[in-house]
Order: C-alpha cells, then sequence, then structure tokens
C-alpha cells in the first residue's frame, strides 16, 4: 500500500468517563464525535485502549479520504500507547496522524493547523510526541488562558463557561470541518482557509 492509499487516523484526544465529557480537555472527544457522525457510524472498542470508527470523509468519490476516527480510551497524559498501537495496527504513516487538541495558548474558538511542533506543555501531545516524534499534524482548538490565578489543570478539567457553550457547537463544527479540509485539499490551503 503506498502513502497516497493509506488510511488516515484522526484522534480527538480527551479523558474517557462522563465526569469529564464537557470539559474543556475534551474538545478533541467533540470533534471526533462530530465527525462520527458525518461518516455515520458508531464508535467500538478497539484492542488498542481506543474506540475507533472506520470510514470515508469528504465528497463522495474521489474526493473521499479512508479515515480511522479515534479517541484514546487511556487518560491524556497516556495517549501515546494507544495512538501508536493504532498507527501500527491500521499502517498510518505519520504524516497521515492528525491530532485534534484543546489549546490554552489561543482564544476560545480559533483554530490553529500546523504540522510538527512542539508540545506546548500539552500532556497528551507530550505522549504522542514521545512515543512517534513530532512529525503529525495538529488541529489545535483555542480554549484561552485560566481568569486569575486558576491552576491550568483546574481550568482544562473544568466544563466550557455558559458563555463558551452558546458558540462551542459552531466552534466544534468549524473544526471538523478543518479536518475534513486538511485530509482532502492538504495543509496549505486548509491553514489557509480556517487558520483565523
Amino acid at each position: 500500500m503506498s502513502d497516497a492509499d493509506a488510511p488516515w487516523l484522526v484522534v480527538g484526544l480527551g479523558n474517557p468517563g462522563p465526569e469529564y465529557a464537557a470539559n474543556r480537555h475534551n474538545v478533541g472527544f467533540m470533534v471526533a464525535d462530530l465527525l462520527a457522525g458525518r461518516i455515520g457510524g458508531k464508535f467500538k472498542a478497539h484492542r488498542s485502549r481506543a474506540q475507533v470508527l472506520e470510514g470515508r470523509l469528504g465528497a463522495p468519490g474521489a474526493g473521499s479520504r479512508r479515515v480511522v476516527l479515534a479517541k484514546p480510551m487511556s487518560y491524556m497524559n497516556l495517549s501515546g500507547g494507544p495512538v501508536t498501537a493504532l498507527r501500527d495496527f491500521y499502517k498510518v504513516p505519520l504524516e497521515h496522524l492528525v491530532v485534534v487538541h484543546d489549546e490554552l495558548d489561543i482564544d476560545y474558538g480559533v483554530l490553529r493547523l500546523k504540522a510538527g511542533g512542539g508540545d506546548n506543555g500539552h500532556n497528551g501531545l507530550k505522549s504522542i510526541t514521545k512515543s512517534l516524534g513530532p512529525g503529525y499534524h495538529r488541529v489545535r482548538f483555542g480554549i484561552g488562558r485560566p481568569p486569575g490565578r486558576m491552576p491550568v489543570a483546574d481550568f482544562v478539567l473544568k466544563d466550557f463557561s455558559s458563555a463558551e457553550r452558546k458558540e462551542l457547537d459552531y466552534f466544534v463544527d468549524r473544526a471538523a470541518d478543518a479536518v475534513e479540509c486538511l485530509l482532502v485539499d492538504g495543509l496549505e490551503r486548509a491553514q489557509g482557509t480556517y487558520n483565523s
């Protein structure tokens, strides 16, 4: 199988369990769930300690891409294990890995797409980069900085505020669009469209 025919692995980062479901740190799961809805399938448990869904994204025909959507069921700081297992199982080249995650250093709702780079203190990225190296794509979903002196760990593990929730569905939908654009049209085009 050539790299061009290889599937894409799109990983939404989050923490498993209902108590974390609406946390800022779980926005990657929210985007993955929306993409699953677009594929028209349900996540199933995989031996890699992740929930996965295989399907196609993009316009039907030549414009669509084979994709494996995944939500690691380890905690965020252990994401590297399941992601590496999935990459090996599905034979995904590193440049076909897309990680969707929350980003403190970007204002709420703003997206930034990039390939490679540091982990910026994000424990999920730190774990994945330690396992695989930095050469994968990231869709960074801005959540802003904590107010006042609130510790970062408390902020990311809190639910979005009621003001933020008013726009959350729109921003999650836009992030899902950005993932599809990245897969179908490439990074440069996706950056031009979604790096606001």
